[in-house]
């Protein structure tokens, strides 16, 4: 369970990018709506615990308990939908106390059971039988993910364990063909979509793509990305201040609802600037990149797969919520990692962040032996 550790080897560079980040985030969630502000401090100090804690755990052990994570992820998931709270029009909580979101917690749990997975089929990983499999135990979580529902985290989760078979060496022909079929049939989706009387999706999604696509016909849909976007520019380049009191702020105005949330980096464009959004999109993109290099350097492939199912994670969604909060793609609900308000989302990264670390701990040299 615990390894007698050369801690020279901890990846001090990537813990002192994610604290930053999550002080970043602090700060500006303090701006947006400063009740939450302690909450947010109090989730930071839990995540560095659990990170602490779970840097120290061998992952080779963690994996020996693969199937149940996968049954924690199907029985959380099973729960929401049973007895979970509603907000918003989705069911994405349970309250134990405090108010936790499953979806936030399984996105972990499934890239450690698919670490797992994917290393015992990494030989066989083309064929037909192993291929169903893998889409089989993918397709009953994601289900119930979207059934909450919760498209976007259903996407989010599925691009991960996508990715990680890559890694693991899924057939290029294979890829070439499925992209091959998605890309033309998104544009002929959003061609369907546009048009009037449209039953493909649901109401609000349709709507949410349709607001997108045409903002000045669906003006009561589109004002929360419209008024993100002028927030964002009417940082210029270095920001209104944090909690500034200027009346054309946007923030002040409360022209963005739920600021402290999916929104969070408009509050963090206007108030911080360019100077402020391009430091949390180069943290960002570091943290991705470091846990890339731990990856490169993990003694086996489970260990690779749980790097870049984390570097996935906060990377893709990263580019997602930025993308949606500067019109880039359709509204959508997801937070931007250790910056928006959120515990559960904060410590449930931490923890895969104290995971990699393990990962970085056990890393190989060169000559492929243990440091």
């Amino acid at each position: 369970m615990f390894h007698n550790y050369k801690f020279k080897n901890l990846d001090i560079k990537l813990i002192l990018a994610v604290i930053a980040l999550t002080i970043i985030g602090i700060f500006v969630i303090g701006s947006a709506n400063e009740s939450n502000q302690q909450k947010q401090i109090l989730g930071m100090i839990l995540g560095i615990i659990v990170m602490s804690v779970m840097a120290i755990i061998d992952y080779d052990f963690i994996l020996h308990f693969h199937w149940l994570f996968y049954g924690m992820v199907i029985a959380l998931l099973t729960s929401v939908l049973l007895f979970g709270s509603e907000s918003g029009g989705a069911t994405r909580w349970i309250e134990l106390g405090v108010r936790f979101q499953p979806s936030e917690l399984s996105k972990i749990l499934l890239i450690l059971f698919f670490s797992w997975f994917l290393m015992l089929h990494e030989e066989d990983i083309n064929k037909p039988k192993v291929l169903a499999m893998t889409i089989g135990l993918s397709a009953l979580p994601l289900l119930l993910i979207e059934k909450e529902p919760d498209l976007s985290t259903t996407i989010v989760t599925m691009m991960i364990i996508c990715v990680m078979m890559f890694v693991v060496g899924l057939s290029y022909k294979l890829v070439g063909i499925v992209l091959g079929i998605s890309i033309p049939s998104i544009i002929i989706l959003l061609v369907l979509i546009a048009r009037d009387g449209q039953t493909i999706l649901k109401e609000y999604q349709g709507i949410r793509i349709l607001a997108w696509l045409k903002p000045d016909k669906y003006p009561q849909n589109s004002y929360q990305q419209q008024n993100s976007i002028m927030a964002i520019g009417s940082g210029q380049l270095m920001g209104k201040g944090l909690g500034n009191e200027a009346f054309d702020s946007v923030k002040n105005g409360n022209y963005i609802s739920e600021p402290h949330t999916d929104f969070i980096f408009a509050v963090a464009g206007e108030e911080l600037g360019f100077v402020g959004s391009a430091l949390v999109i180069i943290l960002i993109f570091f943290i991705a990149i470091e846990i890339l290099l731990i990856a490169k350097k993990a003694k086996d492939i489970s260990g690779k797969l749980i790097c870049v199912g984390m570097a996935t994670l906060i990377g893709f969604q990263s580019f997602v919520n930025i993308c949606v909060v500067t019109g880039l793609m359709p509204n959508t609900g997801l937070p931007l990692p250790f910056v928006s308000y959120g515990l559960t989302s904060l410590v449930t990264v931490y923890f895969g962040i104290g995971i990699v670390l393990n990962v970085g701990l056990q890393s190989k040299n060169n000559n492929g032996r243990l440091f």
